[in-house]
């Protein structure tokens, strides 16, 4: 039995751009492929070429999917109708940039896909990332390393259009 330490980096941006125009932002850059016909697909893909093309189809303007949308707020608001704050957690990536960096550091798989938390606070809508790079550094692995690096700005770039 093992256990590592990991520094994590969160990236993370407020705005005061309200939290549904924050939310429509990522929706637009963020594909939205019906689940389980994306996963048929990419099962039924007689090689990677052919995955490649399955996952080139599903891309969004920002090269990523959305996975899965957990709405947090909905517990939160439970006890708090219409004033607690609201929060989605989403699940965004892309197949392909997973596998390459799983090809290279197995445990990379643990943190594909990626995600971002968007939250309502007093100050403002918040947007939260933990970075790839930094969860993937321990392991020491250069190549692992250039792709998390690329796919963190990815997402902060995404982040930052959808904050404003």
């Amino acid at each position: 039995m093992a256990v590592r330490s990991i520094v994590i980096e969160r990236f993370s941006i407020t705005t005061s751009v309200p939290f549904d125009t924050v939310v429509a932002r990522i929706d637009a850059a963020v594909s939205h492929p019906d689940p389980k016909t994306f996963l048929a697909a990419v099962n039924a893909a007689p090689t990677l070429a052919a995955v490649e093309s399955v996952v080139a189809e599903a891309f969004g303007a920002s090269e990523f999917m959305q996975f899965a949308r957990i709405d947090l707020g909905a517990v939160l608001r439970k006890d708090h109708p219409g004033k607690a704050p609201r929060a989605l957690r989403l699940m965004i990536g892309n197949p392909l940039v997973m596998r390459t960096m799983t090809l290279h550091a197995p445990d990379a798989g643990s943190y594909a896909p990626v995600t971002i938390l968007v939250d309502e606070r007093p100050d403002g809508v918040h947007l939260s990332y933990d970075k790839v790079a930094s969860l993937l550094a321990p392991y020491g692995n250069a190549e692992a390393l250039a792709v998390a690096r690329s796919l963190d700005e990815k997402v902060e770039r995404l982040l930052t259009v959808a904050a404003g």
